[in-house]
């Protein structure tokens, strides 16, 4: 391997190379820029241990929000309210139109099996690496030490303890052999070394579209990914949530923070209504309402479920 091809971040040199050139680059526009977002765009972020999010391209801003949902009011209302308490109101209120005027478009690095379990969201235009016209690097996800756990006892798709000692240590054995062997194998059928170059002349080497079939979820993909505002949102309350899977929760955390340099008075309010805040049902609403007027409330006077009653309790930050 060249050193123009060693990689650094999840970037080779070139790569590396080509954002420094890119972002060398300016152009007047009168449309609305973000200084804070200016500064990071087209740099990488590190995620895991080869991935990346970085943000491409973006349309709109807090003023975005702001004027789309004061169009809605119309001619002859009353003054709106400040722009941070009306992307509040918005946000409180579940009105969910004027975020959808934002768009922003990122470039993520992301191990396979992420990126199944991101690609269920919907609300987004994708377009991904191929690999039935490029061949994949040999770059695949090796957990670190602390999130290599057992199987959560009761939660059937969770974590449990982390592993340890010998067995920790087979496991991560394991995973990198099986993940070296396949890329070995991929090269084999075919017929390519590392740099790309033919093996064999006397052998004609497997379809890329055939020979990917041999590798293992983890291995790393990438995609453009584009989605409006809103469904952004969506997004990151679900996987930025402290039960979502830690892997693609470590992509979301990182994105997470693009929406702070983007949107700051939108991040405030998203980090305050929902993800720092909790939806109840009616049910729950009662049990609220019978526990502030002193009345003594259990699971099973409650009408809520066992399950229910805990995710109440914890919202609450009471015992159960």
């Amino acid at each position: 391997m060249t050193d123009a091809d060693s990689k650094s971040g999840g970037l080779t040199a070139a790569q590396t190379a080509e954002i420094e050139n890119t972002r060398a680059n300016t152009a007047a526009t009168r449309r609305a820029t973000v200084p804070e977002l200016e500064d990071i765009l087209y740099l990488p972020i590190p995620v895991l241990d080869h991935g990346f999010v970085r943000v491409i391209d973006y349309m709109g801003d807090d003023n975005a929000v702001v004027q789309a949902a004061r169009v809605s009011y119309g001619t002859g209302t009353k003054k709106v309210r400040e722009d941070q308490g009306l992307i509040n109101y918005l946000m409180r209120h579940r009105h969910t139109t004027p975020f959808e005027m934002c768009e922003i478009k990122y470039h993520v690095k992301l191990p396979i099996f992420v990126a199944r379990q991101w690609i269920r969201h919907r609300t987004a235009n994708v377009n991904e690496y191929s690999a039935r016209y490029s061949i994949l690097d040999n770059e695949f996800y090796l957990p670190a030490p602390e999130h290599l756990a057992s199987q959560s006892a009761d939660n059937r798709q969770g974590r449990g303890a982390v592993l340890e000692g010998e067995e920790a240590a087979r496991v991560l054995a394991l995973l990198r052999d099986d993940s070296t062997r396949a890329h070995d194998h991929y090269l084999d059928m075919l017929n390519h070394d590392e740099a790309g170059a033919v093996l064999d002349p006397a052998r004609a080497g497997l379809a890329r579209e055939l020979a990917r079939m041999n590798l293992s979820l983890n291995f790393y993909t990438q995609w453009y990914w584009k989605t409006d505002l809103h469904n952004l949102m969506h997004f990151l309350s679900l996987r930025a949530d402290a039960h979502a899977q830690y892997e693609i929760r470590a992509y979301a955390e990182a994105m997470l923070d693009t929406l702070r340099h983007w949107l700051p008075a939108t991040y405030s309010a998203f980090m305050a209504h929902r993800m720092g805040g909790a939806h109840l049902s009616a049910t729950a609403l009662d049990v609220v309402k019978r526990l502030l007027a002193g009345e003594p409330v259990g699971q099973p006077d409650s009408g809520l479920s066992k399950r229910e009653w805990r995710e109440l309790m914890a919202v609450l930050d009471r015992e159960g």
